[in-house]
């Protein structure tokens, strides 16, 4: 494995977060990530990492997801140490095989790293006998072959037409990867298969698809949300080589959710549940969460613990907006959806963030607009019945 600085490396810039990127496989991790870098300049000190055999690395004949996550978690370590932070978590973000790499990471060394960012990958990738024969046909014909298909499988047409620089930077890679460290990564990609220990995951995940990912299957990246703490989203339009197809969407993402992941993301899943259990209690009254909490059983038990860490302990305790301005958001979606059990749950709970009746009033009139007035009239409704059992 070899690694190099992908941001600008001017001075003064060795006091932002470590982010280390990892490349899809048969590219290198300055073509891919070179632009994601640039714009995260003045955000983060980026370091990119290539596989054996890619990006000038020195080859290599056997390779492992672990094996490859353990020499990741060395050098992030050695790279903090060299910054003047020795023993600080870094933020970590790779594209396909570097995802899998990544996940791994989360897995074997959660206290090497502060956020992943999984982009164009999943729990397992295409089928074990899918990567073998590949191998198998690489080790007899190098990669040649595979350069006339890739760029199909790699990019929506419309990108591959109006960007054909970069289609052909990417391509040059796979060209001139050495076919036997591209094989044993094709036997890694067989041997790897984390999807039995995602709820293990204890660090935060961000998963990212693209949309036309021929590659990976949407659903397979999202699927990754169900390790604890995790968002999954999908970039529209975008295909399986999200860095150079979209950076802006990109950095943006990384910016937000690895690199400056908020303060109730970086808790440990203890502390996030005991936070979300505060603020449930405070905003929905604490007869009510006892109520709920008492009827647990083993069918709801994930679900109940799943809504206080995640909905009450990763979104009702971010900064960005008040309570207020919260019950006020939720109360237009519940009517919006027509979820009128929950409505009246947080028309109570707007009184204790402190909306006054009027303010609800003007709420439910906001919705007769957007939401339609059929949803309003019932809104009223509910909220008449609320303040009859209430008086």
């Amino acid at each position: 494995m070899s690694t190099t600085r992908l941001d600008d490396g001017r001075p003064g810039r060795d006091g932002l977060p470590l982010l280390v990127v990892g490349p899809s496989l048969g590219i290198a991790s300055r073509t891919l990530w070179g632009e994601v870098a640039r714009r995260l300049s003045g955000v983060a000190v980026v370091a990119g990492w290539d596989p054996p055999g890619h990006g000038g690395s020195h080859p290599a004949t056997a390779l492992s997801a672990a094996g490859l996550a353990a020499d990741v978690a060395a050098f992030g370590a050695a790279a903090q140490a060299e910054l003047g932070r020795p023993g600080e978590p870094f933020a970590y973000a790779g594209d396909s095989l570097g995802g899998a790499v990544g996940l791994q990471l989360a897995l074997d060394s959660p206290g090497a790293v502060s956020a992943v960012g999984v982009f164009c990958s999943a729990a397992r990738i295409g089928t074990p006998d899918g990567w073998r024969e590949r191998a198998a046909q690489v080790r007899e014909h190098g990669t040649a072959p595979l350069v006339p298909t890739s760029a199909a499988r790699w990019f929506p047409a419309r990108f591959a037409r109006e960007h054909p620089q970069v289609v052909h930077a990417l391509l040059q890679d796979l060209a001139g990867t050495d076919a036997g460290s591209y094989a044993a990564a094709c036997e890694a990609l067989a041997g790897f298969d984390v999807t039995d220990r995602l709820r293990e995951v204890r660090v935060p995940v961000l998963a990212v698809a693209g949309e036309l990912d021929a590659v990976v299957p949407v659903e397979d990246t999202l699927s990754l949300g169900r390790a604890p703490g995790a968002l999954a989203t999908v970039v529209p339009g975008a295909a399986h080589q999200l860095p150079v197809e979209d950076p802006a969407t990109v950095a943006d993402l990384l910016r937000h959710h690895v690199l400056a992941a908020p303060a109730a993301q970086r808790r440990t899943l203890g502390e996030q549940y005991a936070a979300g259990m505060a603020v449930r209690r405070e905003v929905l009254g604490a007869a009510h969460v006892d109520r709920a909490t008492a009827g647990v059983d083993d069918v709801t038990r994930d679900f109940q613990e799943m809504i206080t860490r995640y909905a009450w302990g990763g979104i009702w305790t971010r900064e960005g907006l008040s309570r207020r301005e919260r019950s006020m958001v939720t109360l237009t979606a519940l009517i919006a959806r027509g979820h009128h059990e929950e409505l009246a749950m947080h028309l109570r709970a707007a009184v204790r963030n402190g909306l006054t009746r009027a303010e609800v009033v003007e709420v439910l009139l906001q919705s007769a607009v957007y939401c339609g007035v059929p949803d309003a009239n019932t809104a009223f409704r509910v909220y008449r019945e609320v303040l009859a059992e209430d008086a």
